[in-house]
């Protein structure tokens, strides 16, 4: 079988965001984005305990035109925007959320988890969307580890989180606006599990934790990013301890893309007006509570 293979490897060196540290394989000067998909942020963060979850985390701020996504591995996001959405996710769970036309939200850690102390570890990826729906009503899908489709192999030493596509037969139960695989996937030692993803999708592989083997590749250490070529359907993951990775696919949109801050239109314009729109409160107020 001939497998995909690796266009490029990517390290998540570790950035600082505002005073939070998150690490980021993408974008850097080696790669602007993997189209559909346009950032990459993984941070693990100390909580400490006997504190007001609402003065820790990410606070309000508005975002415009993409879809950014959370993925909670470890801990509990609060999640809040100004369309009255507010629900918790524990680890294992997913927030999707479609900013549209504007929408203001903040993440904090759970109340539960700023009383006891702990981690809250989340990756962020931000998912472009075409320019017809970039102005549409904003949507958040909160979706908890239980409520997740999952496939296991025989020996339960692979398990598959679908959270948006097909896998295997079983779909997932986020909606997109192009086709889109979210696969979250868990390996115990001696897990060894082949992937098909079409060749008209970009494809990206990143290990959250534990170290892979890539069938015709070689070893790949956690905080690292595989992008794939797409000449190939296939490429085969074997875990010789327990490991975690996030596999995303995507159709690519292909068109242009002006990004500024929190906002991601077609024309710089756009990117003008969206920054006009957020200050006279076109993208509504969030009063965290």
């Amino acid at each position: 079988m001939n497998y995909k293979k690796v266009s490029k490897l990517l390290y998540a060196n570790q950035i600082n965001m505002g005073g939070l540290l998150v690490r980021q394989p993408f974008p850097t000067q080696q790669v602007e984005n993997i189209d559909p998909f346009l950032l990459l942020h993984h941070a693990r963060i100390k909580i400490p305990a006997q504190r007001n979850a609402i003065n820790l985390g990410v606070g309000p701020h508005p975002h415009r035109g993409f879809s950014p996504v959370t993925f909670v591995y470890e801990g509990a996001v609060h999640h809040r925007d100004s369309r009255g959405n507010s629900s918790i996710v524990a680890a294992g769970g997913t927030q999707w959320m479609h900013a549209g036309m504007g929408i203001i939200h903040s993440e904090r850690p759970s109340q539960s988890l700023a009383d006891n102390g702990g981690y809250m570890e989340i990756i962020q990826l931000w998912l472009n969307v075409p320019q017809k729906n970039k102005m549409v009503q904003p949507t958040y899908q909160p979706l908890t580890a239980e409520d997740t489709p999952q496939w296991k192999n025989e020996q339960a030493s692979v398990l598959v989180d679908i959270v948006a596509g097909e896998f295997n037969g079983i779909t997932g139960k986020i909606d997109t606006f192009t086709p889109v695989n979210a696969w979250r996937v868990s390996f115990t030692a001696g897990g060894k599990q082949l992937f098909s993803i079409p060749t008209s999708h970009s494809c990206f592989l990143y290990v959250v934790s534990g170290t892979i083997k890539l069938d015709g590749y070689g070893i790949v250490e956690q905080k690292n990013l595989v992008l794939f070529d797409n000449q190939e359907e296939h490429f085969e993951v074997s875990a010789n301890e327990n490991a975690k990775v996030l596999i995303m696919s995507g159709t690519p949109i292909n068109e242009p893309v002006a990004q500024q801050g929190p906002f991601v239109m077609n024309t710089d314009t756009e990117i003008l007006v969206a920054m006009r729109d957020y200050q006279i409160g076109k993208m509504g107020v969030l009063i965290e509570e």
